[in-house]
């Protein structure tokens, strides 16, 4: 079993003494509860028996502990209930009792049969923020659809715009839409909360994938269609550029942004070609967003003539923005991140290997958070969390033998 480890008494904690019950699988909604655990709330995973998915997702030196599980489930604690049994769903509702917020991502049309239609749950604990965390609004007509990251890409433009850069509609290669959806569930969530410390009022929140990255994706590429009669077509033309991407130098690869006049001054002069700053085309903002295909591909033959280190040093003395573009695997040994603390590794289970867990950039007074518990084993806390809930050791003991519950034994116990 993995040992927790212990808030210190001067942690960055600011959402200690609050209660967070998480039904939410796969990413999104982990990813969202992750935060909340690593600013001090206690929350507590609520598995079925089969476990979250992810718990089998990738790499692992433990049956459920694998690589994309451990990711997104440090500081929090593991429960197995049926909540296809009466007993398990009563169990369930004793821990509602106690909570600040329940989250869920169960499609709405399966949630009245488990006892967890927001009426009744918050009939019960008033006090209750109810996050539902959707792939589309029940206000229309998609909602109660099933929806995964690919779905949400392909449905909210980000596939498209690939699409228009590349000339391949596809996917970006990361599961952006859990990723970002979960950021603004995590505010959204704190927004509630601070509404009932101030009131006294706690809300139904819903969080929609679709409507969250539609949003997202029209930031800067809604265009001419911000306005009606339309001005202009849909996207930002720099950032579809086929020429936008890091450009190669004589032996790598390097992000560079020159992106205002002064920059792009800098930059002509330093590549000998001070003239190409009153060049028409590229003299202002507008004109050079207009003409960027034509700027961005001769930066690129600029960029060519020199190496990376030779670009790093020039960009640093005439202060453009600019990076080094860092492979995944050099990550794990970047002196900055090293610094700074961002990985943590602690102990995965096995008695011989280490789990190396992401950090998530955030500081109170200067500190970061702290891993207080590594992601649990499957039910790891059921009897524990029961306990606290108020059952005797006897009835816990016949929860488990009639599979209402189910707690996590190490091998040979």
């Amino acid at each position: 079993m993995t040992a927790d480890t212990h808030i210190r008494p001067d942690s960055p904690a600011p959402l200690k003494g609050m209660r967070v019950i998480d039904l939410t699988t796969v990413l999104f909604g982990p990813y969202a509860s992750q935060y909340l655990g690593d600013y001090g709330a206690d929350v507590i995973k609520v598995e079925t028996p089969a476990g979250d998915s992810p718990r089998r997702t990738g790499q692992s030196v433990l049956p459920d502990l694998a690589a994309g599980f451990i990711s997104v489930n440090r500081n929090k604690r593991s429960i197995v209930l049926d909540l296809k049994t009466a007993p398990g769903r009563e169990a369930l509702m004793r821990l509602v009792d106690s909570a600040d917020v329940l989250m869920h991502n169960i499609r709405p049309q399966k949630l009245g049969a488990i006892g967890l239609d927001p009426a009744q749950v918050r009939g019960r604990n008033p006090r209750l923020v109810y996050a539902s965390l959707n792939g589309f609004s029940e206000a229309g007509p998609y909602g109660g659809r099933p929806a995964y990251d690919d779905i949400i890409q392909g449905m909210c433009g980000l596939s498209d715009l690939m699409g228009r850069q590349t000339g391949e509609v596809r996917f970006l290669p990361t599961v952006a839409a859990d990723k970002t959806c979960a950021m603004v569930a995590v505010h959204a969530i704190l927004a509630a909360l601070l509404e009932r410390e101030r009131t006294g009022v706690a809300r139904q929140v819903e969080v929609s994938m679709f409507e969250t990255m539609v949003g997202f994706t029209l930031v800067e590429h809604l265009g001419g269609r911000s306005f009606e009669p339309a001005n202009g077509p849909t996207g930002y033309s720099r950032a579809l550029a086929p020429s936008r991407r890091p450009y190669r130098t004589s032996d790598g690869y390097l992000s560079v942004l020159p992106y205002t006049d002064t920059h792009w001054s800098r930059f002509f002069a330093e590549v000998g070609r001070p003239e190409l700053a009153r060049d028409e085309r590229f003299a202002t903002m507008q004109a050079r967003t207009v003409n960027i295909e034509v700027l961005y591909a001769m930066t690129g033959g600029f960029i060519a003539e020199r190496s990376t280190a030779q670009w790093l040093e020039a960009c640093a003395r005439i202060d453009i923005p600019h990076g080094p573009v860092i492979s995944l695997d050099d990550l794990l040994v970047d002196e900055h991140l090293r610094a700074v603390g961002f990985f943590d590794e602690v102990p995965a289970g096995d008695g011989v290997s280490t789990m190396r867990l992401p950090g998530n950039g955030v500081r109170f007074d200067g500190r970061t958070r702290e891993v207080r518990r590594t992601p649990p084993r499957l039910g790891e806390h059921t009897r524990g969390l029961l306990l606290e809930a108020g059952y005797t050791a006897e009835a816990i003991d016949a929860l488990v033998a009639s599979g209402a519950a189910r707690e996590f034994k190490a091998a040979g116990r």
